[in-house]
């Protein structure tokens, strides 16, 4: 990985505008009824903390999409034989298929998913702007038919992870307003509920990347949030724990670039408390990291004529006011914050026979973090209060590998967590190769340092 320089500012989207009255929306007429899956306690967990270790065991082959999509993009044998014909031969392949995307009328529904599997499967695997530039035109326009044509599902998922690839690797700012539409009624009237997973992820992508304004992010997030609140109903998948999850963790990506959650922290921590009695451990872990995003947010830095108030003096005084600029608490995140914390702490020794005993980790790990948070908003994930050898707390302990060189980024907020969280979730395995060299992903979305160990 090329040297970079390793300090990066914070996304500038100034604030945002006060919430406007949150308006339910009606359960679309094609909805149906039965075709929900009912969320289960022994749902699997994400792979997340891997080790006993302070490190997060996060690398480049970590699988953090769903499962079955990742199946889905990958090429037999993994894409290898691409790689073994020569650095540039998949070039060539990408072009072919962007061609076999474009030209339709001689296609079939087959060939279609093909064309779009190994699309996906190349973009992710490599930095394509290049190939694509000048191209993404066209390439929307396709795969917005697949979207909302009436082929498979599974052409139907393609298209749309493949549009979430293309406004990645080649922003555009008109983008939003082209995908957002066709996307939106996806994810209402679609047979498929996997295509309105996929469509919420689409969805966000195309938010942060494709141009929305402050409001239209706003008008999405409320969006997502009368998803989860009406437990995936209002898209006519009534508990549906993918669904929800998937809306969840696509709120608070799109909340890390929202300078001031005040104005809407009240209704969302109505609706993610709600969801952490959720019967799936997926919904409940994704409820509870926005929960400690917003509690973060609710914390800024202080200005330089600001008096501390007492309590956070006393935070000043647990963290040895080492860890960064002094930090000063703005707004009260929750009402009934003994409600809440008795809740995180229930979750963070629950035990239960539906979950293994490596998910039960997992679970404790992470409310753990949330409740660390809870009660000292500044404090990040695996927050450590060990003294280091200058007597100063170690802090946030969770690093990530990026690449061969020893490099590892210090996830300290969680707002670094939820957007390389985000990241992760499309690019897969790919998320090295545009860490390395899309400077899009490496600007705002992990926007984080990197440390490179000496050998």
């Amino acid at each position: 990985m090329r040297e970079r320089d390793l300090r990066k500012q914070a996304l500038e989207s100034g604030k945002t505008v006060s919430r406007a009255a949150r308006s339910k929306l009606t359960t679309p007429s094609s909805s149906r009824a039965n075709s929900a899956t009912p969320s289960r306690v022994g749902s699997r967990l994400p792979s997340r903390n891997a080790s006993d270790d302070d490190e997060d065991g996060l690398s480049d082959t970590t699988q953090w999409s769903t499962a079955s999509i990742d199946e889905m993009i990958s090429p037999p044998g993994g894409g290898e034989e691409l790689e073994g014909e020569g650095t540039d031969a998949w070039v060539g392949v990408l072009e072919s298929q962007m061609e076999e995307i474009v030209e339709r009328k001689r296609s079939s529904a087959q060939g279609r998913e093909e064309a779009l599997r190994m699309f996906c499967a190349l973009v992710t695997r490599h930095y394509a702007a290049e190939q694509l530039k000048g191209r993404t035109g066209e390439l929307v326009a396709a795969m917005l038919k697949s979207v909302k044509g009436a082929g498979s599902g599974k052409e139907v998922v393609l298209a749309l992870k493949a549009l979430a690839l293309v406004v990645v690797t080649e922003p555009s700012d008109e983008v939003y307003d082209a995908l957002s539409g066709p996307v939106k009624t996806c994810i209402s009237d679609s047979a498929f509920p996997a295509a309105k997973v996929a469509g919420l992820r689409c969805l966000s992508v195309a938010t942060f990347y494709g141009g929305a304004t402050l409001e239209e992010t706003e008008g999405v997030m409320e969006f997502l949030l009368d998803v989860v609140s009406s437990d995936g109903a209002v898209v006519g998948e009534m508990d549906d724990s993918a669904i929800v999850t998937a809306a969840i963790e696509e709120w608070g990506f799109l909340a890390t670039q929202m300078e001031d959650l005040e104005e809407g922290t009240e209704t969302a921590m109505e609706t993610f408390v709600e969801q952490l009695e959720s019967a799936s451990a997926e919904v409940q872990i994704a409820a509870g990291d926005c929960i400690a995003l917003l509690y973060e947010k609710s914390y800024t830095d202080a200005e330089s004529d600001e008096e501390p108030a007492e309590e956070d003096e006393d935070e000043d005084q647990t963290n040895g006011h080492n860890h960064g600029p002094r930090m000063v608490k703005r707004y009260t995140v929750y009402r009934n914050l003994p409600q809440l914390l008795s809740t995180l702490t229930a979750l963070s020794k629950l035990s239960s026979k539906h979950l293994s005993k490596k998910d039960r980790k997992q679970l404790h790990i992470t409310f753990s973090d949330i409740l660390t948070t809870v009660e000292k908003p500044t404090r990040g994930p695996r927050y450590s209060t060990a003294l280091d050898e200058e007597g100063r707390e170690m802090g946030s302990r969770l690093k990530v590998a990026v690449g061969r060189g020893g490099g590892r980024m210090t996830i300290d907020k969680w707002w670094k967590l939820h957007r390389l969280h985000g990241l992760k979730r499309l690019l897969g395995e790919g998320f090295l190769v545009h860490y390395a060299g899309n400077q899009v992903v490496f600007d705002k979305v992990v926007e984080v340092e990197v440390e490179v160990e000496e050998s």
